[in-house]
C-alpha cells in the first residue's frame, strides 16, 4: 500500500492508476490498508466476507502496479542501459519481451526498457475498461483472470530485478523495509489465489521461503 513509502520515496515511474474515490472498489482498497495496517499479511490478503475474487484481484493489482511503480522509480538512476544491458534477475534467468500485440516475437533489451515496455503494457490494461471495469455493475471479462495472472506474472519480474541487481542501492537509500513489505505482501497475495505458477517464482524462490518460515 502506498502508505508503506516515505514522501521521498514518492517519485514513480509511470503515473500513478487511482482508482475513483467513492466507488466500490475504493472502499475495497480503504478495507485492504486498514487490515494490512493490523500487520498479519496472510489475513490481509484473503477475500473478504461477501465480496467479488474478480474485484478483489482487481483492486489489488492496481496497487501492486503502483507500489512497484514507487519502488522502480527509487532507483531508475541506478537502472541503466550501461549497468543492465538486459533484463535478468541473477545469472541464470533472463527475460525477452512481447506483448502479442505492438511486439508479437520476444526481443532481448535492457532492463530499464523492458521494464518501460512492462509498465506502459500494464497501464494500458489497467486503463482498459472492459478488461477492469471501474463502474459498479459492469461485470469483468470472462479472460479477466487469465490478464490478471499475465500481470502478476510481468510485475513480478520487476521485484526479481531489483532484488538480484539493485539491493545494493535500495540498502543505500534505506528503502530495503519498504520494498520488503511490498514484496511480502505481493508474494502472500498470488500464493493466496494461486496466482503465479511456481517456476516463474524461482529467480526469488529463497527470499520466498525465507519471508513464509518467518510468518509461520
Amino acid at each position: 500500500m502506498s502508505f508503506l513509502f516515505s514522501s521521498r520515496s514518492s517519485k514513480t515511474f509511470k503515473p500513478k492508476k487511482n482508482i475513483p474515490e467513492g466507488s466500490h472498489q475504493y472502499e475495497l482498497l480503504k478495507h485492504a490498508e486498514a487490515t494490512l495496517g493490523s500487520g498479519n499479511l496472510r489475513q490481509a490478503v484473503m477475500l473478504p466476507e461477501g465480496e467479488d475474487l474478480n474485484e478483489w484481484i482487481a483492486v489489488n493489482t492496481v496497487d501492486f502496479f503502483n507500489q512497484i511503480n514507487m519502488l522502480y522509480g527509487t532507483i531508475t538512476e541506478f537502472c541503466t542501459e550501461a549497468s543492465c544491458p538486459v533484463m535478468s534477475a541473477g545469472p541464470r534467468y533472463e527475460y525477452h519481451w512481447a506483448d502479442g500485440t505492438n511486439i508479437k516475437k520476444p526481443i532481448k533489451c535492457s532492463a530499464p526498457k523492458y521494464i518501460d515496455y512492462l509498465m506502459t503494457w500494464v497501464q494500458d490494461q489497467l486503463d482498459d475498461e472492459t478488461l477492469f471495469p471501474s463502474k459498479i455493475g459492469v461485470p469483468f471479462p470472462k479472460n479477466f483472470m487469465s490478464v490478471a495472472k499475465t500481470i502478476l506474472k510481468r510485475l513480478f519480474r520487476v521485484y526479481a530485478h531489483i532484488y538480484h541487481q539493485h539491493f545494493d542501492s535500495v540498502m543505500q537509500l534505506q528503502e530495503e523495509a519498504h520494498l520488503n513489505t511490498s514484496f511480502k505482501h505481493f508474494i502472500f497475495f498470488v500464493q493466496e489465489f494461486n496466482l503465479i505458477d511456481r517456476r516463474e517464482l524461482a529467480p526469488l524462490q529463497e527470499l520466498i521461503e525465507k519471508l513464509g518460515s518467518k510468518d509461520r
